[in-house]
């Protein structure tokens, strides 16, 4: 059987044999901890503690600001020392909530629905008071994300198991530990759509977790695991969706506008936590690895816990980074400090020993064309930059360059080692921007 893709993409060294053998080893939360009001695509979520106030670990310490917000939980026990900004991995200075831990992680009563007697409402209740949003690092809010204007023209639940970013291993070793959560969690949501079938997306270089999810769902009529080529960006949800349906969207277009809901494993794990065991995203699963980390591993990690005291269970580093990314190579940010707090949508956190990127001199475009070639927007990357390092905005929108999803593969792929990219995103933001007000 043909293996299901898509036009352009790239095939980076992966590096995921660093971590991707070693089981999940869960963290215990930090002396304190910092939880950013912006962990989310949408407004920022509104804080209902004071400084001083005593919180229970799971209870909602902050609610959506909005419609397109989520509700934020305390993933220990403490009192709030704080509410102040905080430096986040973007670099932004972000209002924060800051809890001393006391250590005792006294919890709160959770409310566990009756499955027998479970209606939709319920689910999309349970999902949005979870605060759950796209953990893959978009952060949408996974409520809204579930309640498309006429569910009833949902065809398809696919759950995004590429995970095609060099190194990261999270939603690899979840896949192989979890399996079950993974699966009740797909049947959950498509209890919301009457009409839909479930797709378990998986890269062929995950062998073992197709064979695993397979025997799993031999007997589930309306869940089917489809085996993706191996190509970066194949976990793009616009990339994702054409491999394993053939429809296509745009920019100005949603995954529901072709009948299709697109969730992450981590997501999907959570949603099924929200509704069994009435838990909210607390903890996340987070790959620590690069060359110049002594233990690379994945790391179940309490929401608001420092990258510093992660990267010190791991053993620190085994030699002077050159460079840490929050994040996965192609699309996560560089940073400076590591004194920042996993958040909802933090996937990883990389260090290596040499900065390939800073040591590459820009060269002038040959026009080899390349980029075209690995485009998966199909757009024009070399013309869209320049237009951006003009200022010229009218040629940058005749070039349709919002449809740039800023993957990094024009960047990668140009032999002069032109920043693309970077330059096409700042010119993106400042449009998006312009869009808002």
């Amino acid at each position: 059987m043909a293996k299901l893709t898509f036009q352009g993409g790239i095939h980076p060294y992966d590096g995921k044999d660093l971590s991707k053998d070693k089981p999940i080893v869960e963290l215990k939360a930090g002396s304190v901890m910092v939880y950013p009001l912006s962990q989310h695509i949408g407004a920022p979520a509104k804080p209902l503690v004071q400084k001083g106030d005593y919180v229970w670990r799971g209870q909602k310490i902050a609610e959506a600001g909005s419609f397109v917000s989520a509700n934020i939980h305390s993933s220990v026990s403490g009192t709030v020392k704080a509410i102040e900004p905080r430096r986040v991995a973007s670099g932004d200075n972000v209002p924060s909530i800051v809890i001393e831990n006391d250590g005792k992680d006294q919890e709160v009563e959770y409310y566990v629905p009756d499955l027998e007697t479970l209606t939709k409402e319920e689910i999309l209740w349970c999902v949005k008071e979870a605060g759950i949003v796209g953990m893959g690092g978009a952060g949408f809010p996974t409520s809204v994300k579930l309640s498309p204007k006429d569910p009833d023209k949902i065809e398809y639940v696919i759950a995004n198991c590429a995970e095609c970013e060099p190194y990261l291993t999270s939603d690899y070793r979840r896949m192989l530990e979890e399996p079950e959560r993974l699966v009740n969690g797909l049947k959950l949501i498509l209890c919301l759509f009457d009409k839909a079938q479930g797709i378990i997306a998986i890269e062929d270089n995950k062998p073992d977790c197709i064979k695993l999810l397979r025997d799993l769902t031999r007997n589930e009529t309306r869940i089917s695991v489809r085996a993706l080529k191996t190509k970066y960006p194949q976990g793009g949800e616009r990339s994702l969706i054409y491999a394993t349906t053939g429809r296509k969207i745009n920019s100005s277009m949603l995954p529901a506008d072709v009948g299709c809901i697109v969730n992450n494993v981590d997501t999907i794990v959570a949603v099924e936590r929200s509704i069994l065991e009435g838990k909210p995203l607390m903890e996340r699963i987070v790959t620590v690895t690069g060359d110049a980390v002594k233990d690379p591993r994945n790391y179940k990690v309490p929401t608001g816990m420092s990258y510093t005291e992660v990267l010190e269970a791991a053993g620190g580093f085994a030699k002077t980074p050159a460079k840490i990314i929050c994040g996965g190579p192609m699309m996560g940010n560089a940073i400076f400090s590591t004194d920042i707090p996993v958040t909802k949508t933090s996937t990883a956190l990389l260090a290596f020993t040499e900065d390939e990127v800073s040591a590459m001199e820009p060269g002038p475009c040959i026009n080899c064309g390349r980029c075209l070639e690995v485009c998966p927007g199909r757009v024009m990357p070399s013309k869209l930059a320049d237009a951006a390092e003009r200022f010229d905005e009218e040629t940058f929108l005749e070039l349709n360059g919002m449809e740039c999803c800023e993957c990094g593969c024009c960047s990668y792929i140009c032999p002069a080692k032109r920043p693309l990219t970077q330059e096409i995103k700042s010119m993106r933001k400042i449009q998006l921007a312009k869009r808002k007000k």
